[in-house]
């Protein structure tokens, strides 16, 4: 008899691995039964997990942390023992401002994009009307990522623009109705309001941080402890999920499985352009490729690292105006769990990373790395800026940021 395992998940690409590990079998091969849940949004799949009507959810990796850490209400461990993806989002801004950013259907630059944000973020402010940029939740990486975009470009969050919540299905919504003037969000709600001419995607995040951490599957702390056995065989059947997204051949199938009424309920057309790293920019324009869109597969992508849990501590930390504490950061970095995905995969075909922790932002080009098992090869981790982050020295790194 199969275990079964209630996952909670939005309409997102990125929900793709529980998604696909059940309608193709995998987990089954494991021994596991997926019930799959479709919320509205994060707060709600965090509440169908924190109340026991979920086991494990996808979620935004801050929210993990936040909620371990107490941050808006009673503290709750959660546990991370796999990634769901690499970035997967998007800035998309209605046609008038993205034009003062870049060409219609043209990516912009960062730095470049970024300047000329600066003069826009002056000229609304001075007419009584900031910039206001909707992002999926307060804890999100989408807000995180956004945040550290504008720092780093000289216009300071919540002071030169303001910054709102809006749940992923109603992104395009509130763009459409000039509730907000851009949004961060992931596929395919980006693609949903390019379509409508309600907005044009100006940058990837992975622009901004190419290998940012986004998604994850997460479990409260107890639960993992408890099923343990049933969290591994999971993890094993999202790596073979994950396979077998990446592959060009099954595009087609995953995206008319995704496009379902009971997943993302949207166009099988938009979501393989996601899956396959093509996107349109801007109403009317070309398709355009960007490697490394979306990352579910290559590179330990799936890999929890610890200091990528601490990055986003960090970031919770600047933006809430307090100091890093010892006792706290402990318990961030403990969120994510690589002993859990290396007891799973210990033994089989996939590689394993040698190390837990890594300085993040530090790879200019493919290096080869220390493996457990297999052999690895990592590309380019850069953040937009130059910065590095080095896991060993949070107070130093916060220090640093403008």
């Amino acid at each position: 008899m199969s275990a079964e395992l209630t996952i909670g998940f939005l309409p997102l690409v990125d929900a793709c691995l529980p998604i696909l590990a059940r309608e193709h079998g995998f987990a089954e091969d494991e021994g596991l039964s997926l019930r799959l849940v479709r919320d509205m949004s994060w707060a709600t799949v965090l509440d169908r997990l924190l109340y026991g009507h979920s086991d494990a959810a996808h979620l935004v990796a801050p929210l993990a942390i936040a909620t371990t850490l107490g941050r808006g209400r009673p503290a709750q461990a959660l546990s991370v023992p796999f990634v769901l993806g690499l970035n997967g989002n998007a800035i998309t801004m209605r046609p008038e401002l993205a034009r003062r950013l870049t060409s219609p259907g043209t990516l912009g630059d960062p730095i470049r994009a970024g300047a000329a944000l600066k003069l826009v973020a002056a000229e609304r402010c001075a007419a009584g009307r900031p910039l206001r940029f909707g992002v999926v939740h307060r804890y999100s990486s989408h807000n995180y990522m956004l945040r550290y975009w504008l720092a780093g470009c000289g216009v300071r969050p919540d002071h030169d623009v303001e910054i709102t919540t809006v749940a992923p299905p109603f992104c395009a919504d509130a763009l459409e109705a000039g509730e907000v003037d851009a949004i961060c969000v992931g596929e395919p709600w980006n693609s949903v309001a390019v379509e409508r001419g309600a907005g044009e995607i100006v940058l990837m995040t992975a622009q901004i941080w190419r290998r940012g951490v986004e998604k994850v599957l997460a479990f409260k702390e107890r639960v993992l402890d408890e099923r343990r056995a049933d969290v591994e065989a999971l993890i094993r059947a999202m790596v073979r999920a994950a396979r077998h997204f990446v592959d060009p051949e099954h595009w087609d199938e995953n995206a008319a499985i995704l496009a379902r009424a009971e997943y993302l309920d949207g166009d099988a057309v938009l979501i393989k352009r996601a899956i396959s790293d093509r996107l349109l920019l801007a109403k009317g324009s070309e398709v355009v490729p960007f490697p490394d869109f979306m990352f579910q597969y290559r590179e330990a992508a799936n890999f929890p690292w610890v200091s990528q849990a601490e990055w986003l501590y960090t970031q919770m930390v600047r933006w809430e105006g307090g100091k890093i504490d010892p006792g706290e950061a402990a318990r961030a970095a403990r969120v994510f769990r690589p002993d859990v995905y290396r007891s799973a995969l210990t033994g089989g075909a996939e590689p394993l990373p040698g190390a837990s922790s890594k300085v993040e932002g530090s790879l200019g080009q493919t290096t080869v790395v220390g493996t457990q098992q297999g052999r690895m090869t990592l590309e380019s981790n850069r953040f937009f800026d130059g910065g590095v982050f080095d896991p060993a020295d949070l107070e130093g790194y916060l220090a640093s940021l403008p």
